[in-house]
């Protein structure tokens, strides 16, 4: 088992400011062209995965789409 971070991509409905990468434990937070927040950065583990998913939720923004960009 590796021990370096998997790198994701989170895409959200609705646009979230910088303000918000400290929530996001310090993921890279991007404006899509459609309006959309591409959340992108490494995440430790599975649980640390569902933690992220977790906060989107608690924001009530809609999940789009969770890609898996480098292992």
């Amino acid at each position: 088992m590796s021990s370096k971070p998997t790198i994701y991509q989170i895409r959200i409905g609705g646009q979230l400011g910088a303000q918000w990468t400290e929530w996001f434990d310090q993921m890279t937070l991007t404006q899509a062209d459609n309006g959309d927040t591409l959340l992108t950065g490494p995440v430790v583990d599975q649980a640390a995965l569902h933690g992220l998913l977790r906060k989107v939720r608690d924001l009530g923004l809609p999940l789009i789409s969770v890609t898996q960009l480098q292992k």
